[in-house]
């Protein structure tokens, strides 16, 4: 039966992906891996952490359908360079019938230290209408036990976060004034 309930033993809480490389061709003019690159590594990270509740290759073609990224929110923390080894750890933060809200955070494989996070919004779609569409039972029930393994973890800082810069304080003529006299005065 396709809609058969068949979860997977357990869930690592977070998910850790396999070490990858990062390639010499992904490396740009500033000497460091390419923003571009940062979402495939991240993308390879996604493909192995949902095909532990059975979104892969296989879903796609005997099920056709498939998971599509709605929206990103990347930071970079800091730079990698040609040849680091990297890893991703992986969170379901919430799931529904046709959503996945997942945080992932990429960090150097030996060292430990981050290099940047990715907050996910994905979409369950009908690859025949190409339209969002319910998650199977046996897929929820998946995602029910990952998300059970997950909840455990504190939600990372970062979730939710918006783009923007602070605003600053208007600066009037008087106080450029002042400032200038306060600099001169011995």
């Amino acid at each position: 039966m396709k809609d058969e309930i068949r979860a997977p033993a357990l869930f690592f809480s977070p998910f850790v992906s396999s070490a990858m490389r990062v390639e010499t061709p992904w490396i740009d003019y500033n000497g460091h891996l390419n923003m571009a690159y940062y979402h495939v590594l991240f993308d390879r990270a996604v493909d192995e952490v949902f095909s532990l509740v059975g979104l892969n290759q296989d879903y796609v073609d005997t099920r056709n359908a498939s998971y599509f990224a709605a929206e990103c929110h990347v930071l970079y923390k800091r730079e990698l360079t040609e040849d680091d080894l990297v890893r991703v750890t992986a969170q379901l933060i919430a799931f529904d019938e046709k959503r996945l809200h997942y945080y992932l955070e990429m960090r150097h494989a030996s060292e430990g230290w981050l290099a940047a996070t990715s907050e996910n919004l994905s979409l369950h779609v009908d690859m025949a209408t190409r339209k969002v569409s319910p998650f199977p039972p046996d897929i929820l029930a998946n995602l029910a036990l990952m998300k059970a393994a997950h909840c455990r973890m504190p939600l990372p800082a970062t979730i939710g976060r918006i783009i923007g810069m602070p605003k600053k304080t208007t600066i009037t003529v008087e106080d450029l004034h002042d400032e200038r006299e306060l600099e001169t005065r011995h």
